[in-house]
């Protein structure tokens, strides 16, 4: 599906994250498939409730646009499924991240989080399920459409690699035991931002370089875009550090205040709002400037950026 720039940023947005859902749907229904002996009905429902629960998708969004930025065909099915894979990581590490021995959070999306509305063996099972299912959606070349132009082995092996590191001790896992660390041992600003980059930054990164994986462009572009990838991963976790700080709970779907009622260090939280909001902007035109090879093609990508730093929920 090819999307033009002249559409409102935001309805380009929905429209992406609609496909999303509608693959993730289908990806999560309760039917075994080759190789499976059966699928547990609740458990495929805590999956559901973990992933369908709305969101803006922003991650597969911006697999699927940095995919378009080469190739507008390139947006098809094998985009797509790459997109759902990182979906599926993505809200894993929401549902592990919600459970009481991490931030123990009651609502996530404006919805009970999954160990609240199954229990919490139930929510670590459903998070471990999505997890692998990730790495089945990128492998399984027998489920690409044929005239898709199927993934060649060393394009899904690629993606796999890159999403186990953007994912695994040296990225989000990683930066999570860094920030359980940090309500013990406050960071300095470059434990800080290490911290950010591993938590957050790091599936924000891959989710723009997988989109030139997919579409198979050269490496110097690959590395282009892992750098917007990284500019907008900062600029990303910024934002969320002064809707912490800023918002409430009804506007973001889920507590706010949490992290300065633990004396969990931000760099929002270290410099003040008015310096956070400096470097966020800095950030966004970091981002922008990144993307000025690929002119006017890069329009969406550049709106994506700037919906980054504005965006209120």
């Amino acid at each position: 599906m090819t999307i033009s720039a002249d559409f409102p940023f935001e309805a380009i947005l929905e429209s992406r994250a609609e496909q999303v859902e509608a693959l993730l749907r289908r990806l999560l229904d309760d039917r075994a498939r080759s190789g499976e002996i059966a699928r547990p009905a609740s458990l495929m429902a805590a999956m559901r409730h973990g992933v369908l629960n709305g969101g803006k998708r922003l991650r597969p969004f911006l697999v699927l646009e940095s995919a378009a930025l080469f190739d507008a065909e390139s947006s098809g099915e094998a985009a797509l499924r790459a997109a759902a894979a990182l979906e599926c990581v993505h809200c894993y590490s929401l549902i592990h991240d919600d459970l009481p021995a991490m931030d123990d959070d009651d609502l996530r999306r404006g919805q009970p989080t999954v160990h609240r509305a199954f229990d919490e063996a139930t929510a670590i099972l459903a998070g471990d399920g999505l997890l692998t299912l990730a790495f089945d959606i990128l492998a399984d070349d027998a489920a690409a459409e044929p005239t898709d132009g199927a993934l060649s082995a060393q394009t899904r092996l690629d993606l796999v690699l890159g999403l186990a590191r953007a994912a695994g001790a040296g990225g989000m896992v990683g930066g999570q035991a860094l920030d359980l660390q940090a309500e013990h041992t406050p960071p300095d600003e470059t434990g800080i931002i290490t911290l950010q980059a591993m938590k957050t930054g790091a599936l924000i990164r891959f989710a723009c370089e997988a989109g030139a994986i997919v579409s198979s462009a050269p490496a110097p572009d690959r590395e282009r875009l892992a750098e917007f990838g990284s500019a907008i991963g900062l600029a990303f976790q910024l934002a969320d550090d002064l809707l912490d700080l800023t918002a409430n709970a009804e506007t973001m779907g889920k507590a706010t205040g949490k992290d300065q009622a633990a004396g969990k260090a931000t760099l929002a939280a270290l410099h003040g709002v008015d310096w956070a909001r400096s470097q966020l902007s800095g950030l966004i035109e970091q981002a922008h400037a990144i993307l000025e090879p690929y002119g006017e093609r890069a329009a969406v990508l550049k709106s994506a950026a700037s919906f980054i730093a504005d965006r209120r929920n």
